[in-house]
């Protein structure tokens, strides 16, 4: 090829990103990123990875050593935890009601590991009777389950109730929380998780490319003392944490820009206050909830497990789910999507994350759905709705 590509000016359209991610990132966080480089092994750069450390720790509720952030997106936390624990020929029980349920198993299988699920419809939580009979069935010795599985909109809310049957039956339990990290309420030490793993792209309002990821002791004498290597050479605890430890050394190019953003991020949630993060989340969801259920459409979801960051709308009657994204994008600019796997068809999935759980965003979002779903025909009240999401903020005030 002898002509050199015309590649014009870098203009992003202006969008509200309340999709399952990513979310808004907030101006601080892009300045942070946009900040000169240093070398991977500078000292200033192993400071700021030292800062990460200790408030990725606050957030995960944890005094473990091992806490860090993968370079890479959540997928590859996924795959960092299972490709570690996992040796092959070991059994994995992963569930199987949701998309990144069943992501683990793939990532599982591709470790070597023999995989079985546990479960639910697509839409509900898994009943820990149900892992109790599978840890029965199949003994597995590595248990996976999603905290907030972004496909569709539900918390796992027994999580400690999971982590002592995988204990009792000498398992590792690995959670997911990509969807639920710094939005919801989580304690990794309290509730007794193995290894837990999240994304920076989603509740931290970070680009992604640095997720979070902690091990106790107890996962990571199980890593090291595989009797085979990890498979993934890039994702393998053991070098990973010689970057990451007390005494740095070269392992991979660290992200040093992402990592910049990530520390920024989290210096926000510090500043915040994770409880009133937490609450933030949930306040503003809630209006949002409010204001599409008086304006007639409903959740996919029971109360009692509802995902404040993920909110699985039912697509009404005789709605074509995929025009009414399309006109909310082209005409507002707010980014939603549909539902995927079981429920594709079924449902919007509208998000609430990160810089995105503002009230203002939620107001805008209910106006702007209002007004998209009448116009694809739908019986609704814009107008309601609008006007319960707005009673719902004041009250909380």
């Amino acid at each position: 090829m002898d002509d050199a590509p015309e590649i014009g000016e870098l203009v992003p359209p202006d969008r509200t990103l309340m999709g399952p991610g990513p979310s808004d990132v907030h101006p601080r966080v892009l300045r942070a990123m946009a900040t000169p480089l240093v070398g991977y092994l500078d000292g200033f750069y192993v400071e700021m990875m030292n800062d990460a450390t200790e408030a990725l720790r606050y957030l995960f509720r944890t005094e473990n050593e091992h806490t860090l952030a993968v370079s890479g997106t959540g997928s590859a936390a996924m795959e960092t935890a299972f490709a570690n624990l996992v040796e092959p020929g070991e059994t994995v029980l992963v569930p199987s009601n949701g998309y990144f349920g069943e992501r683990m198993g793939e990532i599982a299988a591709r470790a070597g590991g023999d995989v079985v699920t546990v479960d639910a419809p697509w839409g509900e939580p898994l009943d820990p009777a149900a892992v109790e009979r599978a840890f029965d069935e199949h003994s597995p010795t590595v248990f996976g389950f999603v905290h907030g599985e972004t496909s569709t909109g539900v918390r796992q809310t027994d999580v400690p109730e999971l982590t002592r049957i995988a204990h009792a039956n000498d398992a590792y339990a690995i959670a997911d929380t990509v969807a639920s990290l710094g939005g919801v309420e989580f304690h990794t030490d309290e509730w007794e998780v193995d290894v837990v793993y999240s994304g920076s792209q989603k509740c931290l309002s970070a680009p992604p490319g640095a997720s979070p990821i902690t091990l106790n002791d107890r996962a990571m004498e199980k890593v090291r003392s595989r009797e085979e290597p990890v498979r993934s050479w890039y994702l393998d605890l053991e070098g990973v944490w010689e970057y990451w430890g007390d005494d740095p050394s070269y392992h991979h190019t660290g992200p040093v820009s992402t990592t910049y953003a990530l520390r920024e991020a989290l210096r926000m949630v510090v500043e915040e206050g994770l409880e009133s993060t937490w609450e933030r989340h949930e306040r503003v969801a809630g209006a949002l909830v409010a204001g599409v259920e008086a304006m007639g459409v409903g959740l996919n979801v029971a109360e009692e497990h509802w995902l404040p960051t993920l909110n699985p709308v039912r697509v009404p009657s005789a709605v074509d789910d995929g025009a009414v994204v399309d006109r909310l994008l082209a005409e507002h600019g707010i980014e939603i999507v549909s539902g995927l796997g079981a429920l594709e068809g079924e449902v919007f999935r509208v998000g609430c994350m990160g810089h995105s759980a503002r009230p203002a965003k939620a107001l805008g979002f209910v106006s702007a759905f209002g007004s998209a779903l009448s116009a694809a025909g739908a019986d609704v009240d814009p107008e309601a709705g609008i006007a319960a999401a707005g009673r719902a903020l004041d009250d909380d005030r």
